[in-house]
């Protein structure tokens, strides 16, 4: 059967991706940060899957905002990268896993989630940063295949942050039922605190932050208890995405061992921080 090796979640701030494609990764402004990813990157490097799961949000690239899915899957076998207005991202295009998505869209529908399927999709920044933070230097191709996963976290009402974790619990046991046996990682992407527009623009709240990264690890469900004001309030109008980190700790097992973290503010207005978990914890007990 398939398996969950590990779980990513990363800030996926589009200045980031920039930065990497400019060669820019040690200017002062942006070396801190990444040489608080290059641990991460290491470790996984050793560790590659078969088969990333990536839940991320579109940012009215790849999908009209006149139609927005609560919950969407790509089924396709490969993702163009989508153009955001100053040319397509120096990246590869990515591979998916037609198989994978299909078995995840049974699964799920038979659990009560009624995803949109996108057959055809192109991939914004919210899916290929995360991406290139996981390996900055792919080369041709990258190093594994894709499900992209789309969460609504732009237009209201989104999902509960409770919805977004039950969804990753049964994400978990759709993957537990997938043959072949293949290495699967899930990255969970957005925030952390930031607010882009209106009276509190600019706004960061490391405090907030510093307690999701702590819980998000040892206790999910009081995430998964707050309420869509609770997150807006904390961490921003945009800082909701971090409901999609809650896919990814759905998923995983109940124990997991932290491997590497990072924070660090700002990056282009944003908390971007960086979680790696190893999924492959035996209990003791």
């Amino acid at each position: 059967m398939a398996e969950v090796i590990w779980g990513l979640a990363t800030s996926h701030v589009p200045s980031i991706g920039s930065a990497m494609d400019r060669g820019k990764t040690q200017d002062p402004y942006w070396k801190p940060l990444f040489d608080g990813y290059q641990p991460a990157q290491e470790w996984m490097a050793e560790h590659r899957p078969d088969i990333a799961l990536i839940v991320y949000n579109d940012h009215a690239n790849g999908v009209d905002l006149d139609i927005v899915p609560t919950f969407a899957i790509g089924t396709a076998d490969r993702y163009q990268v989508a153009d955001e207005g100053f040319g397509k991202r120096p990246v590869p295009e990515v591979v998916g896993s037609p198989q994978l998505s299909l078995h995840l869209v049974q699964q799920l529908m038979d659990e009560g989630f009624d995803l949109t399927v996108f057959q055809q999709l192109d991939v914004d920044h919210g899916l290929t940063v995360p991406l290139s933070i996981y390996c900055p230097d792919p080369g041709e191709t990258w190093p594994c295949a894709v499900v992209p996963l789309l969460v609504n976290v732009i237009q209201y009402p989104q999902p509960t942050a409770a919805r977004c974790y039950a969804l990753g619990q049964a994400i978990g046991r759709a993957i537990t039922s997938f043959d072949p046996a293949v290495k699967i990682a899930v990255f969970g992407t957005g925030g952390m605190s930031h607010q882009l527009a209106g009276a509190r623009a600019g706004f960061i709240n490391p405090t907030f932050d510093h307690m999701f990264l702590d819980a998000i690890e040892n206790d999910p469900a009081s995430l998964a208890a707050l309420s869509r004001e609770d997150y807006i309030t904390q961490a921003g109008s945009e800082g909701i995405e971090l409901i999609m980190w809650l896919v990814m700790r759905g998923a995983m097992n109940p124990q997991i061992e932290l491997v590497h973290s990072t924070y660090h503010v700002p990056a282009s207005n944003t908390a971007a921080a960086l979680a790696l978990y190893d999924n492959r914890v035996r209990s003791t007990i």
